[in-house]
This record gives C-alpha cells, structure tokens and sequence, in this order.
C-alpha cells in the first residue's frame, strides 16, 4: 500500500500538541501518519480522536491503532465533530488538527478513482455510498453548470471550452471512466500544460462531489466553539480556495471590532475568539519537497483560542 507521506509532520504537531494529557482531534486521520505522531507526544491519559470519510483509511487506522485505549475513530467527516464530541463525551478540545490533503494511496489506487493516469470508474466521491460520482454529474448536469463548477473549484481557464466538449461528447457515449475524460481534454490543451488542466479538472469534480469547501466552513465554525481557552486548531490547505477560507476565518475569528474606520466608539459588538499563531503561512522547506513532491503546494495555519 502506497500510504501518504505526513506533510510539515513536526510543525504540524509542534503547534498543535501544548497538553501532553489533553483532548485532542484529527479530522482527516488518512493512514495514521499526523495521528501517530501525536499519540508520540501524548501521555496515558491523553485521548486523541479522529475521523475519516474513506472507509480504506477508516478500517487501516481502526486496525493499526487497535491496542490504543487513547485513540477513537469514526468513519464520518470532520464537520461531524460537535456529534462525535458528545458521544465522547468532550466538552472542549485542547487541540484540532486537519491535514485537507488527499493521500497518495487515494491518488494512486485505481479503485479510488482519484487518478487520470489510469483507467478506472469516474467517481471522486471520498465515501462510495455518499451523494453522487463525478460521472452521473458530467452526465446529468448542463454545459453551463459544468462549465462553472470547473471555472470555481478548479480555477481552470478552458473551463467553458472543456465543458462544452463532454457535452459533445456525451451525446455519444456515457463519460464514465477517467481515461474518457483525460481523452477530452488531451485535444483542447497543449502537451506542456495538460497535466496542470487535469489536475485543476478533476480538482474541481472533486471538491463539488464532496462538497469540500462548505464543509470545511462548517467544521471551522464549529471547531472554534469546540476549543478550550488557549487551545489550537491547525489545519494544512493544498489549494488557494481552502487556504483562502482559513486565512479569512482565523483573521476575522481574531479580530476584536469589524466597524467602520471612524467610528468614535465600538458599536459592533464583535468578540474575539482566536489569536494568530502565524500571520504568515508555513511551507514546506526545499528537502521536503524534493522528499515528496506532492507537499510543494502545502500551506499550514495555526491559531488559538483566547
């Protein structure tokens, strides 16, 4: 098994870890490699929760970690955490974490349907059993919605173009694999930049079929509400749009007035609920990447409840 390479994996649980017998969560447990490392630094009486929507990464780290009365998991996603909190019985957490990453054994894995470099079912769906595959969408929606959705999550600049030939395409045969769509795309982007149109492409299918950035809201939302005083959440993006949604939340969440420039007094009422722990970004240094290339695009935040 190609098991996913744990990215900025001291930092991340350097900033996230200040209570060696505290509550912890890891939202996106994948294969164990950030929930390890915090069990490393936690001591007996600490607890560490996560959860994972694919049922692969589910059933490794409900096995790897068996022999762990510290460690629970659930097969949900992070945004379920105030539910999983109360079965838990956790009123606060001393720490959250969420890697946002994909793993390499789901971008590699044929039957995950993730990668554009084999044939396989065109599905993207992190839970199988969750909502629809990208290929009933491609199928069922029209030029126009896939054309945004493609423009949206994806930041892809053919979008219009790329839609309007899976409808065409369509018209003949059902798109239902991943090779189908490559082919599309193959004949409307140069050579030199077909590997970044397909990654934006099935990004973009990606997040809408999981609906990844309004859950990341939600779990924000909620996570904040779920800290103890001078507990941390850290989370790792990969893409502008997630990182973009953290940044903003954290700076909005460690504000203490949002009125108007001018106002003589504060009429706004607005409370700050967390600190920075880094206004800027953290990335991986040159050795990581050169390590595992996949952490080039990595940013981590860090932020804490006051």
């Amino acid at each position: 098994m190609n098991q996913h390479v744990p990215v900025l994996l001291k930092e991340s649980v350097d900033l996230l870890v200040t209570n060696k017998n505290g509550f912890y969560f890891d939202g996106t447990a994948g294969f164990g490699g950030h929930s390890q490392e915090i069990l490393k630094r936690l001591g007996k009486s600490g607890k560490l929760i996560a959860t994972d929507k694919d049922l692969d990464a589910f059933s490794f780290c409900k096995e790897h970690f068996e022999g762990d009365k510290r460690f629970s998991i659930y097969n949900t996603n992070f945004s379920d955490i105030d539910t999983i909190s109360k079965i838990e019985f956790i009123e606060k957490f001393d720490g959250i974490f969420v890697d946002l990453g994909v793993s390499s054994y789901q971008l590699d894995n044929i039957k995950s349907g993730f990668t554009f470099r084999e044939e396989a079912p065109l599905d993207l769906r992190m839970n199988k059993t969750e909502g629809i595959s990208a290929s009933e969408l491609l199928n069922k929606l029209s030029q126009e919605e896939i054309a945004d959705i493609l423009f949206k999550f994806g930041e892809e600049k053919k979008s219009r173009l790329i839609a309007k030939k899976i409808v065409e395409a369509r018209e003949g045969k059902k798109i239902e694999t991943t090779l189908q769509l490559k082919e599309i795309i193959e004949k409307l982007v140069p050579p030199n930049f077909l590997n970044k149109s397909l990654s934006r492409v099935f990004q973009a299918l990606r997040i809408y079929v999981n609906n990844e950035l309004d859950e990341l809201k939600i779990f924000l939302d909620k996570s904040i509400g779920l800290l103890k005083k001078d507990g941390r959440i850290v989370v790792l993006t990969y893409h502008s749009l997630e990182d973009r949604i953290v940044k903003e939340k954290f700076k909005y969440e460690s504000l203490a007035c949002v009125c108007p420039p001018g106002l003589p007094i504060c009429v706004c009422g607005k409370i700050q609920n967390l600190k920075l722990i880094n206004t800027k970004a953290l990335i991986p240094n040159e050795k990581e990447i050169e390590i595992n290339r996949r952490a080039r695009s990595a940013k981590l935040r860090a932020a804490q409840r006051v």
